[in-house]
């Protein structure tokens, strides 16, 4: 799976033709907001959590950081980020392309408070130099696999 996936997700509800592609990395918060030419706080960056053979993923703010003992607390298992070489099987993409379109079934996807404070965030979709531009509520209606909470 990969951007590829992701535009297939997307197409679905007339949303692929919004993926914007770079001839540059867009694969870390810094290089999506320079590739954008917007802040990195308004990047969406997918993080993924690896628990036994699952993984979940989690979109934050560009500028958040994890808080370990809310993430236990929530999620009821250590934050340990799934291994870049694991990313593509338990997934669906790849490092740099982490985002929750096209995605493996069964991962379960979590927004982060966080994103609520932009009018619109940028995840990735599905490779490291793409993104996509989508409000919250946008972004609420077209993850795969959300859950609350």
């Amino acid at each position: 799976m990969s951007i590829e996936a992701a535009r297939e997700y997307l197409a679905r509800f007339g949303m692929d033709g919004r993926i914007k592609e770079f001839d540059v990395s867009s694969a870390t918060v810094e290089l999506a907001a320079r590739a954008l030419g917007t802040q990195g706080q308004r990047i969406a960056k997918s993080m993924s959590f690896k628990t036994g053979d699952v993984a979940i993923l989690v979109l934050a703010a560009g500028d958040v950081k994890i808080d370990n003992q809310k993430f236990k607390q929530t999620f009821s298992f250590k934050a340990k980020m799934t291994p870049p070489a694991e990313l593509a099987e338990l997934v669906g993409h790849e490092m740099g392309g982490v985002c929750p379109f096209g995605i493996k079934d069964g991962v379960k996807v979590y927004l982060d408070e966080s994103l609520k404070r932009f009018e619109t965030v940028f995840p990735a979709a599905g490779s490291s130099n793409s993104a996509i531009e989508m409000t919250v509520e946008e972004l609420e209606r077209y993850a795969q696999n959300l859950r609350a909470g």
